[in-house]
């Protein structure tokens, strides 16, 4: 299988603002980002998207998407819509320490977001489509790709994913190839 992992247009977001499953605006074009994106995608696939606006506008500009809520992006609980700053040194420093298990509260941590991303994924490869686009957050598909790369969960956050840019995977029986990576 072609699978093609894209991260959502850049989003309209303060800097510094902690994020993850806030469903904000975007501060480029869907539509843009899928007309610069569709000459490197095959001409049919199976196509999948967060529900989180983000990544759902892009796949609509690029087809009908399956939206499976697998793919959102962490939840940083009451972390969400607040600065670094607001959060605080030591809640930050908490996280440092722990990066794959610590969960703000109420929300989840790295790992439970990759638990969930890693099922959708199981779910993807018994279906077996030749190819597959997920259009989704950098969470999601640095658990995506690290797992299928066979990297340690500690070397995942080393994958940044690029907002409106896409990387190949080919899925064989034997293992994964990496094709390119932000295009």
């Amino acid at each position: 299988m072609e699978l093609y992992l894209i991260r959502h247009p850049r989003p309209e977001v303060l800097p510094g603002t902690c994020y993850g499953q806030t469903d904000l605006g975007l501060a480029e074009s869907p539509l843009a980002v899928a007309e610069r994106l569709r000459p490197l995608l095959p001409g049919a696939y199976a196509l999948y998207a967060s529900p989180l606006r983000r990544a759902r506008l892009l796949a609509e500009a690029l087809g009908c998407p399956g939206v499976d809520p697998r793919l959102m992006e962490i939840h940083f609980g009451e972390w969400e819509g607040r600065s670094f700053d607001e959060i605080g040194q030591a809640a930050l420093d908490a996280w440092s320490a722990a990066p794959l298990d610590f969960a703000p509260p109420g929300g989840e941590s790295p790992r439970q977001m990759a638990t969930r991303a890693l099922d959708f994924l199981a779910c993807l490869r018994e279906a077996n489509p030749p190819a597959a686009v997920v259009v989704a957050h950098g969470g999601p598909l640095r658990a995506l790709a690290g797992w299928l790369l066979g990297l340690p969960p500690e070397h995942w956050l080393g994958l940044d994913f690029a907002c409106g840019e896409v990387t190949r995977l080919d899925l064989h029986d034997w293992g994964t190839v990496l094709r390119w990576f932000n295009r």
